[in-house]
């Protein structure tokens, strides 16, 4: 890894955790959609962490997944349980952000929550490890 990759890895990680903090501010304000979309950016810019330490990555939420996807999941460097959050949390944001009428529940906030700081402690867990 280059010293700019672990410097963008260190930094995407930062951006990771206040998402995550934010997210579970707006979870415990009832404020669903808000805390759906924290969650989601919390484990984007965590994949993003992990891409940069292979000098890659994405013009497109899609293509970040599919990216991660390939070079930690399906290289078995990164659970394939956990990562699974990333595309449903996808998904949860944009319909929450843009479906007309979409509603999500507590239950559905805390399960996403719950699953994204799983994935973001596996990212930092990877980062830490000697093979990235």
């Amino acid at each position: 890894m280059t010293p700019e990759g672990a410097a963008l890895a260190r930094h995407r990680m930062s951006r990771a955790r206040e998402a995550l903090r934010d997210a579970d501010l707006l979870a415990a304000q009832q404020s669903a959609a808000g805390a759906v979309n924290r969650y989601y950016y919390a484990a984007f810019h965590a994949a993003r962490a992990l891409l940069a330490t292979i000098d890659l990555d994405a013009a497109r939420h899609s293509g970040v997944i599919a990216l991660f996807q390939r070079h930690f999941v399906k290289t078995g460097l990164f659970s394939t349980d956990i990562a699974r959050v990333l595309p449903r949390s996808f998904e949860k944001r944009l319909n929450s952000d843009y479906g007309d009428f979409a509603q999500v529940t507590a239950e559905e906030v805390d399960q996403i929550g719950q699953g994204v700081h799983r994935f973001v402690e596996e990212c930092q867990r990877v980062l830490g490890s000697p093979q990235t």
